[in-house]
């Protein structure tokens, strides 16, 4: 492996810890190449594999779990969850029982997902769930009182909520007045009182340990329905159950679109539905890849860029639960026609955010001159739908907490936020919520929604940023250096390598796309690209001519540098496997740059 250079576990900069174009420091894994050759020789991998599983601390025992995970190497008794064995019994009493079961799920592709992997395994009981899934615009994140109401009034004394629960203090105190039973299946952040439910299944709960922190709900929906099943079992042990593994494509998808860590479970959870979806995926999942013109589901890119963004659409642009009814649908007619009624949605979605964006650039831009460590901006009239995907764009571009919030002809504002490592965004809307800023609010360490009066904004932002303030000072919230894994010629970036590295997937939050740095590289070639993409040609100092491109760079420092050098550059980036008529080639994505010099 004459082309690649040792990776590993951060030890020295890169370039002398110079700062990129991105204003960036480069760090270099360092593995320990000993166990690193026993992996490759031992697992029958290349040299570069093992040297990334050395790098990202996978040990000698833990590698076959690792590139081949099966759920078994990694699910628990479900019963260490709190609330779980007596939500399991009052589950399966239901289904015996044949009650109404009524199910709050959330708008989101986790929600989606959660609530069709509940439905499918009640239709097996020939029980045909009630399902409310919240409008995004209209009523917001979450169940309501109102939710309730409907529910009980179809009959439902047992309610699942799914993705969404935790902190519904109020509606869920309305619901067990009324006699309500409500199972919270959730794993959102847990304030330190629970709602008054039946049962809080949740590993991240402030009372629990748990190894399933890292899961979507749509994880957690898995691990009940193993635990309804083992009671059903228990009771009725000639009784016909179903198998939540043939569900497994919509844990993997939900899991995916969640961007949680693709760690232990949720590792096995994405590579075995991966199986599936390649094989055999719902007739609604194969509509819509269809209008993806993805001829076959293989890869968890599949899952995050081309299908999830289409069914968020739906509730993003109004298009109400069409999403779970394309996951719950059985006919392939019908499901073309939803699928194709999602794509023209996101295609309004992806018109509507390119205006929004542009507006919010230009608000952040006194901010950043400002020093601000967390930027806030809202707009009058903004579309609710698309902030937070407006948030993620801010994220990228300046590597510091973002909120957006979206602000109505009444005052109100609903935001969104997307973070960065080390600002805990969902524990800062706790706050804020409990210092009476906010109306409602809650969500991860990488992601928060909230709804907010627009006279309080100001009072909000200051907040954040006194939060942002007291984290620096301790040491923390520094802009992240960008990891390298290996340093790589312009020659070693082969089809060969990118197969490899494609064993290795799926990648994600957690364990990330191996990255790379190229050391000798000169653009020949370069075009502007669909929208502010810029595709290009590279070739090095004594041979290799590999194809590039760099998405969303235009009007950034990335994109001012790769217009007009001339000269030899380092650049950061990933390696794909370019297949296409029948030929296998490679196609480095450009992420960051730095000059030789």
């Amino acid at each position: 492996m004459s082309e690649v250079s040792s990776p590993g576990g951060m030890v020295a900069p890169v370039a002398d810890g110079r700062l990129s174009v991105q204003g960036r420091t480069w760090l270099m894994r360092r593995p320990d190449e000993t166990a690193a050759l026993a992996i490759s020789q031992h697992f029958g991998l290349s040299e570069i594999a093992g040297l990334l599983l050395a790098a990202r601390g996978v040990a000698h025992e833990d590698v076959q779990a690792f590139i081949d995970p099966k759920l078994r190497h990694f699910l628990p008794d479900p019963s260490h969850l709190k609330d779980m064995d007596k939500s399991a019994a009052r589950l399966a009493d239901a289904i015996l029982e044949g009650e109404e079961i009524g199910i709050i799920g959330d708008y989101d592709v986790d929600g989606a997902t959660s609530s069709a992997l509940m439905a499918r395994y009640l239709r097996h009981f020939a029980k045909m769930a009630k399902i409310i899934i919240p409008d995004r615009l209209g009523e917001g994140y979450g169940a309501s009182s109102e939710s309730f109401a409907r529910l009980a009034g179809d009959g439902c004394q047992l309610v699942l909520t799914l993705d969404n629960g935790t902190t519904a203090f109020a509606p869920l105190a309305d619901a067990a007045e009324a006699g309500q039973d409500v199972i919270v299946v959730d794993h959102h952040l847990a304030e330190e009182r629970l709602p008054p439910a039946f049962g809080v299944i949740n590993p991240n709960r402030g009372d629990q340990v748990s190894p399933l922190g890292h899961l979507a709900a749509v994880g957690v929906t898995f691990v009940l329905l193993v635990a309804v099943n083992r009671e059903l079992r228990r009771r009725r042990p000639d009784m016909a159950l179903p198998d939540p593994m043939q569900w497994l494509d919509l844990v993997a998808l939900g899991t995916i679109c969640d961007v949680v860590p693709l760690l232990g479970l949720n590792r096995a959870f994405v590579r075995q539905g991966l199986k599936i979806l390649e094989r055999d995926p719902l007739p609604g999942i194969r509509a819509l890849a269809a209008t993806a013109r993805i001829e076959k589901l293989s890869e968890a890119w599949h899952l995050g860029f081309a299908l999830g963004p289409r069914i968020n659409a739906c509730s993003r642009m109004g298009g109400g639960d069409l999403g779970l009814q394309l996951l719950l649908c059985e006919d392939a007619a019908e499901a073309e026609s939803i699928a194709l009624q999602l794509d023209g949605m996101n295609q309004e979605r992806q018109s509507v955010e390119r205006a929004i964006l542009a507006a919010a650039q230009e608000a952040t831009a006194p901010q950043v001159a400002a020093g601000r460590r967390v930027l806030l901006v809202a707009g009058q009239g903004w579309h609710a739908g698309v902030i937070g995907i407006v948030a993620s764009r801010l994220v990228e571009l300046h590597a510091r907490p973002v909120f957006v919030v979206a602000v109505d002809s009444e005052g109100l504002g609903k935001g969104s936020a997307r973070s960065v490592p080390g600002f805990d965004v969902g524990a800062a809307v706790i706050a804020a919520r409990q210092q009476g800023l906010l109306l409602k609010g809650g969500g991860h360490a990488m992601a928060a929604g909230l709804t907010v009066m627009a006279d309080q904004l100001p009072a909000l932002a200051d907040f954040f940023e006194s939060e942002a303030t007291a984290l620096a000072a301790a040491g923390g919230l520094v802009r992240p250096p960008l990891e390298i894994d290996a340093a790589i010629s312009t020659a070693g970036v082969t089809g060969e390598l990118a197969l490899d590295l494609e064993r290795l997937a799926p990648y994600g939050p957690g364990h990330p796309e191996p990255r790379f740095t190229l050391t000798d590289a000169r653009i020949v070639e370069r075009r502007e690209v669909g929208t502010g993409h810029m595709a290009c040609t590279l070739v090095g100092t004594v041979r290799g001519r590999v194809k590039a491109i760099a998405f969303r760079c235009k009007e950034t420092p990335l994109g001012e540098i790769l217009a007009r050098a001339d000269g030899p550059l380092r650049l950061a980036g990933r390696i794909r496997a370019d297949r296409w008529n029948g030929q296998l080639r490679a196609q480095f994505e450009i992420e960051d740059a730095m000059p030789t010099a």
